[in-house]
C-alpha cells in the first residue's frame, strides 16, 4: 500500500511501508497547506526539491530535514547549500541516478529557471512503488524515453501554465510517459495561477488514470 497526500501546490507527502518522502514541502506561506508548521512533520526520510522558487518549499525542506534527520535530495549544488545549513544530504544532476538502501533517484531534465543551480525532476524507484515528479517545467518531447529506464506507477505533474507547462502540454507529458495514474498539481493555490484540473482529467484520461486530490487528501494505491 502506497498513501499519497497532496499538500497543495507542488508538494506532496508519499508513503510505503518503508520510507516517508517529501516533494517541495511548501509550508510557511502556503495558503492551503494542511501543515501549518514544519514542527508537524513528525517523520521523513527523504526531503527533494526540484528548486530554489519560494514556492517550492527550499527552507522548509532545511527545517524539515535538520528536525526529523531526513535526507536532503536535489542538484548538487542545491544539494551542498542544504548542507551548509546543517541537513545531512544526497546531490546528483540531470540524466544521473544516485542510490541510497533500495531507492533509486533519477534526476530528469525540467525547463524553468532557478538561482542556485538547474531546475530538476526526480523518478523515484522505490521496492514498492515508482514515482515521477516532473518539477516546473515546460513539455518537452524526450519524456517519451522516460519510461524506458523505469515503468512509473505515478506521475505529478504541473498544469497551471504562465511558468511551465497548461493543461495541453500536462496531458501531451502524460501520453509520453503513460503513468499508471497521474495527479495534477501547481494550481489554484496563487491567483495568478488558476486552472481547471477536470479540462486536464478530460484530455490526460485518454493516456492515464487521472487522480485529483484536493488539499490535504490523501490517497492510497496498491501495485
Amino acid at each position: 500500500m502506497v498513501k499519497v497526500t497532496w499538500l497543495g501546490h507542488s508538494a506532496f507527502q508519499i508513503e510505503t511501508k518503508r520510507y516517508t518522502f517529501l516533494i517541495d514541502p511548501w509550508i510557511d506561506g502556503n495558503p492551503v497547506s494542511p501543515y501549518k508548521n514544519y514542527t508537524e512533520i513528525k517523520k521523513a526520510d527523504f526531503v527533494f526539491v526540484t528548486h530554489d522558487h519560494a514556492d517550492h518549499g527550499l527552507d522548509d525542506a532545511i527545517r524539515i530535514c535538520k528536525n526529523t534527520n531526513a535526507i536532503f535530495i536535489g542538484v548538487f549544488e542545491l544539494a551542498e547549500f542544504s548542507g551548509e545549513k546543517g541537513c545531512r544530504f544526497l546531490g546528483g544532476n540531470i540524466g544521473g541516478e544516485i542510490k541510497k538502501d533500495d531507492v533509486k533517484i533519477y534526476f530528469t531534465q525540467a525547463i524553468h529557471s532557478s538561482s542556485i543551480a538547474a531546475p530538476c525532476g526526480f523518478i523515484v524507484n522505490t521496492p514498492e512503488v515508482t514515482f515521477y515528479h516532473t518539477g516546473d517545467t515546460a513539455f518537452y518531447s524526450d519524456m517519451e524515453y522516460l519510461p524506458k529506464l523505469y515503468e512509473i506507477d505515478i506521475m505529478m505533474v504541473p498544469i497551471c501554465s504562465n511558468y511551465m507547462m497548461g493543461i495541453t502540454e500536462a496531458a501531451w507529458a502524460t501520453e509520453k510517459v503513460k503513468p499508471k495514474y497521474v495527479i495534477p498539481c501547481h494550481f489554484n493555490t496563487i491567483p495568478t495561477l488558476n486552472s481547471n484540473p477536470e479540462h486536464f482529467r478530460e484530455k490526460a484520461n485518454l493516456f492515464s488514470q487521472v487522480e485529483i486530490l484536493r488539499y490535504g487528501e490523501e490517497k492510497s494505491f496498491e501495485f
